[in-house]
């Protein structure tokens, strides 16, 4: 027998292996989570790039998927019985070559994809390059650097976003509608609200347009222009907090396995004890879920908002038209 014969697996391969006969033993089930790459790195003992490896190859042999807000998954098509055929280290897209250079647009949508499906800190240039099939030092130049990475990821999510002509349909509308635009970009791509700032925004064209939009959809309010910058500044922070809620959570479930329920579940003793004491009448006769349906939170933030929005507007109305000379917001 020759010495290379004898040279065990790669280190990927058999963790590899491990999870697929998981798979095939009925233990991990259609739609059941596998480990993240980072629990792999974590639990093996191994680099980043090992674990990027072990879900390549797994998801190569079409035994996982990436799910939108549920990370790596195990296919709906995965029977019980698992070949156990390796898979190259590498996997090439569509026949390329391992040393070709990806073209901008496609490094986009890999990073987009990592980030939907593994949340924003899977995404490096190290894990592209492996998703990829090409040297890291390939990709910059493409992009100089992560901070330029993010900044074209939230531009192409942005320009995602189809809008509609502003002014047609009245100034609460037009606020209501981009509001929630926004949200449902933000529910499609958890990652989103946490590359958004305000005191250092993303000089991102397709971003720029969402707040070039609501300045013009508050044209002729007689508002001032700083007050129309704040109105957008604030509509677009009440999107991304409540959006960072949503995010937290997904990320929790992703990175720990447990679901808000399971967790729920596990805190009610404490939770009983603390509101079955007497100490926190109001809280003990809020309904449960909420707290959880930030959908629900959203949507009320935005209403009371515009209320808030529309009481200026009518206070600067009568102003004018009994003469009052105070400045106007």
């Amino acid at each position: 027998m020759s010495s290379q014969s004898q040279q065990p697996d790669p280190p990927y391969r058999a963790i590899a292996a491990a999870i697929r006969a998981r798979i095939a033993s009925g233990d991990l089930r259609p739609g059941d989570r596998v480990p993240s790459i980072r629990q792999i790195a974590q639990r093996w003992g191994v680099a980043v790039a090992t674990a990027t490896k072990v879900t390549a190859v797994l998801r190569a042999e079409g035994l996982v998927e990436s799910r939108v807000g549920s990370g790596t998954v195990v296919s709906a098509s995965a029977a019980p019985s698992v070949p156990a055929a390796p898979a190259p280290a590498v996997v090439k897209r569509s026949g390329e070559p391992a040393d070709r250079e990806p073209h901008r647009e496609r490094l986009l949508r890999a990073a987009v994809a990592i980030a939907d499906t593994e949340g924003l800190d899977a995404v490096s240039m190290r894990r592209l390059a492996a998703e990829l099939g090409v040297g890291p030092m390939s990709l910059y130049r493409q992009v100089a650097n992560k901070d330029e990475l993010l900044t074209e990821m939230a531009g192409a999510v942005f320009g995602e976003l189809d809008l509609p002509q502003p002014g047609s349909r009245g100034w609460r509308a037009d606020l209501e509608e981009i509001a929630r635009l926004q949200w449902r970009l933000c529910r499609r791509h958890l990652w989103l609200p946490r590359v958004v700032s305000f005191t250092r925004p993303l000089l991102a064209p397709a971003m720029m347009a969402q707040t070039e939009w609501i300045l013009r959809a508050l044209d002729g309010l007689g508002l001032s222009a700083q007050t129309r910058m704040r109105e957008a500044l604030t509509l677009h922070s009440l999107v991304v907090t409540v959006a960072l809620s949503a995010a937290a959570e997904a990320e929790a479930e992703q990175s720990t396995g447990v679901t808000l329920d399971r967790w729920r579940s596990a805190a009610r003793v404490r939770a009983d004890e603390l509101l079955g004491s007497g100490r926190f009448p109001r809280l003990a006769g809020t309904p449960e879920e909420t707290t959880a349906d930030l959908d629900g939170l959203f949507e009320y933030g935005l209403a009371r908002h515009l209320d808030g929005v529309a009481v200026m507007l009518a206070e600067q109305a009568r102003a004018r038209a009994t003469g009052d000379r105070t400045p106007a917001p």
